[in-house]
């Protein structure tokens, strides 16, 4: 089959010259396009990219947010996990004064646990809204964990020790304070 500008040639209605000139148009366009050469860019494939990328953003972030609650829980169940474990048994009639946010509360454990925990053995956690005791170095773990558990450690008391009591104290170390004294 002959092209379009042959048959128009042979019906008369083109002549060589115009063919020629038509040719070589076709070409220099040709050549541009080459040169110029841009991706076609559809609208609605990149608005359909954008789509895919704003939704892979927001998988992501879900799926952080997800794994950071999972961290939480899992937190969370391993300090309940400490507690329960080793929580001392809290039988007695001496009464156990700490603070937890600027509030005094009270405890009653026996004679003995009120002495290892002014000594720094036992220290006072929080479990669901209730206080428990426990060992000290269980107490550093539940720390590492989460430090809001700890409600109350002697050996790191805040409760106004600035380091001007060391001085002050100084003049009565040499008299002996009785043993059967209760506050």
């Amino acid at each position: 089959m002959a092209s379009l500008q042959d048959q128009l040639l042979k019906a008369g209605l083109a002549d060589k010259a115009s063919a020629k000139q038509a040719r070589a148009d076709k070409r220099k366009k040709q050549k541009q396009k080459n040169k110029q050469k841009q991706p076609v860019v559809d609208e609605a494939t990149l608005a359909a990219q954008q789509a895919a990328e704003e939704k892979k953003a927001r998988s992501r972030e879900l799926n952080q947010l997800q794994q950071q609650e999972r961290e939480k829980r899992s937190i969370a169940a391993q300090v309940r996990q400490l507690i329960t474990v080793n929580k001392q048994p809290r039988n007695g009639e001496t009464l156990l004064n700490f603070t937890h946010d600027n509030v005094v509360k009270r405890m009653y454990v026996s004679e003995e646990m009120h002495k290892q925990v002014t000594k720094g053995r036992l220290t006072v956690v929080l479990l669901d809204d209730a206080y428990e005791l426990v060992p000290t170095p269980v107490a550093d773990k539940i720390a590492q964990r989460d430090e809001a558990s700890i409600i109350y450690r002697a050996d790191l008391d805040k409760s106004g020790n600035d380091g001007n009591d060391e001085a002050e104290d100084d003049w009565y170390a040499d008299y002996e304070i009785p043993d059967d004294l209760t506050w």
